[in-house]
């Protein structure tokens, strides 16, 4: 009989071409898929709550699939993990209701961005960090953040210029913390724009550097332009963290 399954996935993103499916290239959804496929006998759609980009990682993806097999839960996260990846884990998998939709029930997403700019370069964790080669200032990043804190159109921290439906989201926190020598940046909000979270740190980043003023990024989120915002932060240093339901 058919059921519809809850997976959380933690993944390396620095290889693969995004989480969302392209025929010829490796992306967390494709591989998922195909193993599924293998394990059921018949093709499979996975729903993720969201779409990372390629290079971005994640802790705790959310997905959703209609599974008619014989495995329990455990079963199916232990087949998975044995033909996935090495950079694919899931992490656990529950029957969930039939009801039960990853993206469409996602009440929220949590993002994290690790920047670093101490002396000497982190060889173990490089590939989870974006490197600078200045210090920002974070009191100023605070100030600007807080400007973007709430419910507006984030139009111009939009990757896709073609975005036909609403860009008003609602972030309920970002957060900026100096860990020694790192700047981790935590997001908080009901949904992202493609791009957006990356945008918003390299703006945000401009802002320490003081090649932005603080007032500037409120001109920016009025202009809904993207050329008005700051470069699209590198995926390696995202990651999301947490989807809430």
């Amino acid at each position: 009989m058919e059921k519809n399954y809850k997976l959380t996935i933690a993944y390396d993103g620095t290889r693969f071409f995004g989480w969302e499916r392209q025929p010829d290239r490796d992306t967390v959804q494709g591989k998922l898929e195909s193993v599924l496929s293998r394990l059921s006998g018949q093709a499979v759609d996975v729903i993720g709550a969201g779409r990372t980009d390629a290079g971005v990682h994640a802790r705790a993806m959310v997905a959703s699939v209609r599974l008619d097999v014989a495995e329990s839960p455990e079963e199916i996260r232990d087949y998975m993990n044995r033909y996935l990846p090495d950079a694919i884990a899931v992490r656990e998998v529950k029957e969930a209701g039939e009801r039960f939709h990853a993206r469409y029930n996602a009440l929220g997403k949590t993002y994290r961005y690790t920047c670093f700019d101490g002396p000497v370069k982190p060889v173990f964790d490089r590939k989870y960090v974006t490197m600078l080669d200045y210090q920002p200032d974070v009191e100023r990043m605070r100030q600007a953040a807080a400007i973007l804190t709430g419910e507006h159109d984030f139009r111009s921290f939009c990757g896709n210029p073609r975005m036909k439906k609403s860009t008003v989201r609602t972030v309920d926190s970002i957060a900026i913390e100096r860990r020694r020598d790192r700047v981790v940046f935590t997001f908080h909000g009901t949904g992202f724009l493609q791009n957006m979270v990356r945008i918003l740190v390299g703006t945000l980043l401009e802002v320490g550097r003081g090649h932005l003023s603080v007032e500037d990024v409120a001109a920016i989120l009025e202009a809904k332009d993207r050329k008005q915002a700051g470069p699209t932060a590198p995926p390696e240093g995202l990651c999301l963290m947490k989807v809430d339901y």
